[in-house]
């Protein structure tokens, strides 16, 4: 049974958000101390996490933060502000999705599923390393490794890696990686991607890898295994 933390001090839609998760026969958890979210979370050890943006004490980026200074777990944010700068930042902040308030209890379930399918899921396969360009990629560890050192990435940074890397050399548009990640291009933003894809070539640059990954302006990305400037 897979474990959920909902970080929501809203006590009558934790109670609802819980009760419907339950009827999916997911484990789900939630926070008695806003100002020990972190210290909560470890003890969970919760499998996703459900976190809403406006929190007592400290916002939901804050603890995301935390949280993802010593863990990859996918992080749904929820937020009740019109904002498009939210989404952005959740996605910065390692978050692996973004849902606006007031939502769908239906969009909420199909976007965790959608999600444990991604992330539990596509490590099953018979090969968990990848040599890129000179670098090993553990796609069980989330991690990226060559002679300038070693990455972490989150679930969603190493899945577009994988993507991309599949058809190496070739374009894979943005509809295609949207569909893949997500599942449903219905509940995800072309915005995000971006944001996603900017993050990853950022975490690459930190190992002189960033410059493989070249954008096809109005076609999609490329992984390439030869530098061409």
């Amino acid at each position: 049974m897979f474990k959920l933390l909902i970080i929501e001090d809203d006590e009558s839609l934790y109670n609802e958000i819980k009760e419907r998760l339950t009827q999916w026969s997911y484990d789900v958890y939630g926070i008695q101390n806003f100002e020990k979210v972190d210290e909560e979370f470890i003890q969970i050890k919760p499998d996703l996490v459900v976190i809403d943006i406006q929190l007592p004490k400290y916002d939901g980026f804050h603890w995301c933060r935390l949280i993802r200074s010593h863990s990859n777990v996918p992080i749904i944010f929820l937020s009740s502000r019109d904002h498009p700068t939210d989404m952005v930042m959740s996605m910065r902040f390692g978050a692996d999705d973004y849902i606006q308030k007031p939502f769908h209890f239906d969009v909420l379930i199909a976007k965790i599923q959608a999600t444990i399918r991604r992330v539990y899921n596509y490590n099953t396969d018979n090969i968990q390393l990848k040599t890129w360009c000179g670098a090993t990629i553990n796609y069980e560890k989330n991690s990226v490794t060559n002679e300038h050192g070693t990455v972490e990435l989150t679930k969603n940074e190493t899945y577009i890696l994988k993507e991309l890397i599949e058809y190496k050399n070739k374009i894979v548009t943005r509809d295609q990686l949207i569909h893949s990640l997500w599942e449903d291009e219905r509940f995800i933003s072309d915005n995000t991607l971006t944001v996603n894809v900017n993050r990853l070539r950022k975490r690459l640059d930190e190992i002189s890898l960033g410059k493989y990954i070249e954008t096809k302006v109005g076609q999609g990305y490329i992984a390439k295994d030869v530098y061409s400037s």
